[in-house]
C-alpha cells in the first residue's frame, strides 16, 4: 500500500537548488599573505595588527577586492577600541563585519567560498615505523 498523494515523478527538481553555484570560489591555503598593509599601523595597538596580518594571510582574501580591504582598514579602529575597552556592542559590529568577508567556516560555506588545504609532500614514513615501499617493490621484482 502506497502513502499519500500522487507516485514520484521520474522528472523531480529540486526546489531548493543553489542558483549561485556556479559563482563558488575555491582559494588555496598557500599561507601567503594577501593585500595591502594597515595603513597607520604604527597607531594601533599589538593585538590590532595581529588581527590585521591574521586577516592578510586567510585564504579566503586571496579573493578580495579593494572594497573589502577597505572594510578591514575601516574596522580597524573598532577592533582597536574593542582590545581597549570590550563591549557587546563593539564585538557585534565586528563580528557582523567580519561574517560578511567569510570569517568563520560557516560564513565560508554561505558565500560558497571553498579553501583547499595543500596536499603533503612526501609521503615519509613517522619516525619509528619503517618505510616498506622499496621491500615491496623488491619482492614484486624478484617474483616475476
Amino acid at each position: 500500500m502506497g502513502g499519500y498523494g500522487p507516485p514520484p515523478s521520474e522528472n523531480k527538481r529540486r526546489a531548493n537548488k543553489d542558483e549561485f553555484e556556479e559563482q563558488a570560489v575555491t582559494v588555496a591555503d598557500d599561507g601567503l599573505v594577501h593585500g595591502p598593509a594597515l595603513p597607520h599601523g604604527v597607531l594601533y595597538t599589538p593585538r590590532t595588527v595581529d588581527w590585521y596580518e591574521t586577516w592578510r594571510r586567510a585564504p579566503q582574501t586571496a579573493a578580495f577586492v579593494g572594497t573589502d580591504w577597505q572594510r578591514l582598514q575601516m574596522l580597524a579602529p573598532l577592533v582597536d577600541e574593542y582590545f581597549l575597552e570590550p563591549s557587546t556592542k563593539l564585538l557585534a559590529e565586528i563580528r557582523l563585519n567580519e561574517s560578511l568577508l567569510g570569517a568563520t567556516h560557516v560564513d565560508r560555506m554561505r558565500g560558497r567560498i571553498k579553501v583547499e588545504q595543500p596536499r603533503p609532500q612526501s609521503h615519509a614514513a613517522p619516525a619509528g615505523v619503517a618505510d616498506m615501499t622499496e621491500a615491496r617493490r623488491r619482492r614484486m621484482t624478484d617474483a616475476s
